[in-house]
């Protein structure tokens, strides 16, 4: 089959073709390895014509974006009947990822092999992490700036998402350090957080679809209920923490939200919605999110620590969740 491709500064209008998604993103893809995979992937199976993109990423870090250039197929076995061999799918797939590794460029590369069965719809759930992930920041972080504990809470933050500590007790650990400072910080972060690139369009494309969204995190309802209604949750779920006469207590009231804690939200929230865990798709970023990625029909890697890339389904490198609807094939 022969292959094109097109640039827009937007997702394409039509849709992508029923098949296995293939998806490949750097800040720099030559049409020439666009067209050789194209053409490599129509060796393989029934590929689509490639749809191509520029899509914005934004670094943490930085205030200003980055695009990089995404491009995807569909492809299904000759005749259309399923999928083809996806092994050598991914292979093809790796093999162009790993030759814009070595580009002048360098700079991650996204590359992701979704199987048409686990493709959305017709109806489906976004289950998101929030700090890292749906935000760019850790609240628990914001808040312990507050404190002047700032290095000294982010240093065990960092530690319990590489996932060397035990989540539950690293966040009464972290929450300690925050005990006598007055409620009101709680306003001043929620106007501090902002989501993350590409976060409310992805959003946007679930609920044109009036599918679920919801939220789980290790944080803090004080901020995540403001931030859902801001962003139109149906659902959310995270730890409250301890207030008595208008300051901090330094503690956690109730069972803290671990990883475990976010499979059974997983579960009981797309039971709520008439699903199964098989029509959620859930993104995180770290050790904690690892049971939820695995529970979920498609687990997302979110510009994630290594404990939990090697257990996703799509790894996404690029800080843009509207590369994970990219690589969804919405």
């Amino acid at each position: 089959m022969s292959q094109s491709s097109r640039t827009s500064s937007d997702a394409p209008r039509e849709p992508l073709p029923e098949g296995a998604v293939v998806t490949l993103a750097a800040v720099e893809v030559p049409p020439d390895l666009i067209g050789s995979l194209g053409a490599e992937l129509s060796d393989v199976g029934d590929a689509s014509q490639a749809q191509t993109a520029h899509i914005p990423t934004r670094d943490p870090g930085r205030d200003d974006h980055v695009q990089v250039v995404a491009a995807r197929w569909s492809v299904r076995s000759e005749g259309g009947g399923g999928d083809p061999d996806l092994d050598a799918v991914r292979a093809l797939v790796d093999d162009a990822a790993a030759s814009l590794g070595a580009g002048e460029t360098g700079g991650p590369v996204t590359s992701t092999v979704l199987p048409s069965s686990s493709r959305p719809g017709p109806n489906s759930m976004l289950l998101t992490d929030v700090d890292s992930t749906l935000i760019d920041e850790e609240v628990i972080d914001l808040i312990a700036r507050r404190a002047g504990r700032e290095s000294e809470v982010a240093a065990v933050t960092e530690a319990a998402m590489r996932g060397e500590l035990d989540f539950a007790g690293s966040l009464h650990a972290r929450v300690a350090a925050l005990e006598g400072l007055p409620a009101s910080v709680f306003d001043e972060v929620v106007a501090s957080v902002r989501p993350s690139c590409g976060a409310e369009p992805l959003l946007a494309e679930f609920a044109a679809h009036g599918w679920p969204r919801a939220a789980v995190s290790g944080g803090f309802l004080q901020v995540l209920t403001p931030l859902a209604a801001r962003l139109g949750l149906t659902d959310h779920h995270a730890n409250t923490l301890g207030v008595g006469d208008g300051r901090l207590t330094g503690t956690v009231e109730g069972d803290v939200v671990d990883r475990a804690a976010k499979a059974r939200f997983l579960h009981d929230c797309a039971a709520a919605h008439g699903m199964t865990a098989e029509q959620v798709v859930a993104v995180g970023d770290g050790a904690n999110d690892i049971d939820m990625v695995l529970a979920a029909g498609v687990g997302v890697a979110f510009c994630a620590h290594e404990a939990l890339e090697t257990r996703a389904d799509l790894v996404i490198r690029h800080r843009s969740m509207r590369l994970i609807g990219w690589a969804l094939g919405l």
